[in-house]
C-alpha cells in the first residue's frame, strides 16, 4: 500500500471525482456506472439507466462519485467493446476511483492533463478476461 492510499479522508477534502461517459452503447455505460454505484457513493440512482439523447451528436452521461468510503467489492462487469471514460477530481480521489474500477474492468490509461489540485485522466476500459 503507498502513502496516497493510507491518507484519509479528512487529508484529502476532495474526495469526488467527476465521471464522464461518451460514444459508446448504453448498456455499456449503464455497466461502468453500475460498477462504480456499486463501488463508491454516486449522485447516479440504481435505476438511472443511460439513454441516448434524440439527435444529431454524441451523448455524454455523467456522474460524480464520491470516493471516500469503499462500500463494497464489485464482480468483473462484461463490455460488448471499449469505453472511454473521463475522470476528473483530485490526485488522491482519481487514483482511488481508477483501482476500483480496475477491479471490474481492464483499465488503462490514455492521458492525463495535471493541474495544481485536480487532474483528468482518460481511461480506456475493456472486459476483464
Amino acid at each position: 500500500m503507498n502513502s496516497a492510499q493510507q491518507m484519509t479522508h479528512a487529508e484529502h477534502p476532495s474526495a469526488e471525482v467527476v465521471v464522464e461517459v461518451d460514444s459508446c452503447a448504453t448498456h455499456d455505460a449503464h455497466a461502468v456506472f453500475s460498477a462504480l454505484r456499486t463501488l463508491f457513493a454516486s449522485d447516479r440512482a440504481a435505476d438511472d439507466v443511460p439513454e441516448e439523447a434524440p439527435g444529431p451528436g454524441a451523448t455524454v452521461w455523467t456522474a460524480t462519485v464520491d470516493v471516500t468510503d469503499l462500500e463494497t467489492e464489485v464482480a468483473p462487469r462484461p463490455l460488448t467493446e471499449p469505453v472511454i471514460v473521463n475522470i476528473q477530481g483530485g490526485y488522491w480521489a482519481v487514483a482511488r476511483l481508477r483501482e476500483g474500477l480496475a477491479a471490474a474492468f481492464a483499465v488503462r490509461v490514455l492521458g492525463t492533463a495535471a493541474g495544481d489540485q485536480e487532474q483528468e485522466v482518460q481511461l480506456r476500459l475493456e472486459t476483464r478476461k
